[in-house]
Formats: C-alpha cells, sequence, structure tokens
C-alpha cells in the first residue's frame, strides 16, 4: 500500500482541493465513473473522452444527471457495470442532518445511522466491476472494506492545519 501525507488548505468542495484533485487525476480509469455526491461536478474538467462521467447530487440547483439520495443513484445501476466510483459523501451524522435540513428534506434514523453508508457501501460493492476502483473521501480510512471485496492500494492524508479535521483519502480495487 502506498502511503502520503500533503499539506492543504481545507475546501468544502473536496474535489477543488490540489492533492485530492491530483490524486483522483492519476487514478481515473476509462470507462463508466460515478459520483453520488457531485456537488459542482468540478472533477469533470479533467475527464477525457475515455470516461463517462454520470453525477448525482441531492440538491437540485447543481447541474447533475440525478438529483436522488445516494443509495436510489446506486440502484439505478446493474449489477458490476461501473467501472470507478468517487465517494464523498458527508463525513459524519451532523453533516447529513445538516444537507438534508439546507434542503427542507426529513431528517431520520435512517439518514443519521450507521446503516446509512454501510448501505452504500454494499451497492457500490454490487455495482463496480472486477478490478474496479473506488476512492473514499472522509475522516476515516475505512474505505468500502475487505468484507466487501476490496483491497486498499493507496491512501491520501490531506492535513489542513489548525483545528481543521484531515481528509482521509483511500483508494481500494474490487477484488472479488
Amino acid at each position: 500500500m502506498i502511503m502520503e501525507r500533503k499539506w492543504s488548505m481545507p475546501n468544502g468542495k473536496t474535489f477543488t482541493i490540489k492533492p485530492i484533485r491530483e490524486l483522483i487525476e492519476s487514478e481515473l480509469v476509462e470507462g463508466i465513473v460515478i459520483d453520488p455526491f457531485a456537488n459542482e461536478a468540478s472533477i469533470k474538467k479533467v475527464m477525457s473522452d475515455k470516461q463517462k462521467y454520470i453525477t448525482n447530487d441531492l440538491d437540485t440547483s447543481y447541474k447533475t444527471n440525478y438529483h436522488l439520495d445516494a443509495l436510489d443513484f446506486f440502484k439505478q445501476f446493474d449489477n458490476e457495470s461501473v467501472d470507478m466510483v468517487l465517494y464523498d459523501p458527508p463525513y459524519s451524522p451532523r453533516q447529513v442532518s445538516e444537507v438534508y435540513k439546507s434542503l427542507d428534506k426529513t431528517v431520520n434514523m435512517q439518514t443519521t445511522q450507521s446503516s446509512y453508508w454501510g448501505n452504500q457501501k454494499k451497492e457500490i460493492a454490487r455495482i463496480l466491476k472486477p478490478n474496479g476502483k473506488v476512492i473514499t473521501f472522509g475522516w476515516n480510512s475505512g474505505g468500502i472494506g475487505k468484507t466487501h471485496g476490496f483491497e486498499i492500494s493507496t491512501m491520501l492524508l490531506v492535513a489542513h492545519g489548525g483545528w481543521h479535521n484531515d481528509t482521509i483519502c483511500t483508494v481500494e480495487i474490487k477484488k472479488t
């Protein structure tokens, strides 16, 4: 496994952070790349005609292909049909709650308990092709995990200084 630590200013738009953008650019694969929390879909600028970039964001003010809850977005895809997932969900139950409330959506047990992420990870494992990649962004290095057939190839720790939480980027390959 490759591990690196870099420093960069924090930004709520994860993919605009230089070391994170560079990691994504270096890991991109040909084929279908999906982004269930695309926001402004800023990474689209580095995509080539070898990638079909499919975006989703619950916030309808963003120009994405879909405006669904991430779990519903994942269910749009057939088994083993996706080559890469850029998985940048809200990093904590508090962030999930803030997003839902800002969009006048209902916050409930389903959206704030650990199964929120667990169910999404199961769907990622289902839709990703064998040898497909997922890059997970968050405050922990759990990624999708061995129990779902994934192996970590690279980890990037992006320190933001001061009292800011680091962003942990976990690159995994689906082995089964």
